[in-house]
């Protein structure tokens, strides 16, 4: 599988998206899916300390075992783990940072992630801190996530920033991945598949699959008539080409060159086998075009 660089990490360019470990699915699930993912040559795994409260870092860890060394583990820190544990302070870093390494079972984090800005310690102190531990070799990289434009210019030091972006949600196009490209960063969209909408299990007038996130209280904010609809379109699309619309909207995402990794949840092995696959398109600016006519169109 094709790799790209986020600062000095080689890393997949479809990588597993960590959040359903120990919320959707138990530790003997994650080990499947991570071997399942290792096996094609996915080597990028992102996680958070939040996910699964801890338990997703504890299972992806035990999944990873022996083959740790074939992993990029990313994860990060800073929502609210309980009313002590929460923020960027460089205090609550080191904290966070050696809980993050005992529940992974590792002795370095790849990429290590401030997980939202923290609007109560000022950027720098948290970045000193991170720094400190990049020197003690805690950690690799820094990264950040849900930062503006803005945000990214007064935080230098970072060498990625993970915000949501599909084909549904375009925001970062405004100014995000311009300031990524002027500042060289590297870019990690999350929520590639729109929350499952750009899975292709979806369809207009039909209801959705037993155990999907639509049926888990997703709907009202996602599957709306007019984004089913365009997935649809989409699809269509895509299979004119002999390709998924799940090929589709991970291709799509990874045609940006300041996207380096597109992170995709999975809960079955079968699941991780399809979006490995779908890194193996490369659009040609036919394709991109054809694309972006039926977004500009359904508006």
């Amino acid at each position: 599988m094709e790799k790209r660089r986020i600062g000095s990490l080689a890393v997949s360019v479809v990588g597993l998206g960590c959040n359903n470990f120990g919320w959707r699915i138990d530790s003997a699930a994650t080990a499947a899916v991570v071997h399942a993912a290792l096996d094609p040559g996915i080597t990028f795994f992102d996680t958070a300390d939040v996910y699964g409260t801890g338990q997703s870092e504890e299972f992806l860890g035990r999944a990873l075992g022996p083959r740790r060394s074939q992993a990029i583990v990313a994860t990060k820190f800073g929502l609210k783990m309980d009313e002590r544990r929460q923020g960027a302070r460089p205090v609550y870093v080191r904290q966070a940072v050696e809980d993050s390494l005992r529940r992974l079972g590792t002795d370095r984090i790849d990429l290590y992630q401030l997980h939202h800005p923290d609007a109560a310690t000022p950027i720098e102190d948290t970045l000193g801190a991170l720094d400190g531990l990049v020197r003690a070799g805690k950690m690799r990289e820094i990264g950040c996530s849900n930062f503006s434009a803005d945000q990214l210019r007064a935080a230098p030091g970072f060498a990625s920033v993970q915000n949501q972006y599909s084909l549904l949600h375009r925001q970062p196009e405004a100014d995000v991945l311009p300031e990524c490209e002027r500042l060289g960063l590297a870019f990690i969209p999350y929520f590639p598949l729109a929350n499952g909408l750009l899975t292709g299990k979806y369809r207009p007038g039909q209801p959705a699959p037993e155990g999907s996130r639509a049926r888990d209280g997703w709907g009202p904010k996602v599957f709306t008539e007019k984004t089913l609809a365009l997935a649809e379109s989409l699809k269509q699309f895509a299979e004119s080409r002999g390709h998924t619309l799940l090929e589709l909207a991970i291709s799509w995402l990874a045609a940006r060159p300041v996207v380096r990794s597109v992170i995709a949840g999975a809960k079955s092995p079968e699941q991780v086998k399809a979006n490995a696959t779908a890194g193996g398109w490369r659009m040609s600016a036919e394709d991109l075009a054809g694309v972006e006519a039926i977004l500009s169109e359904v508006g």
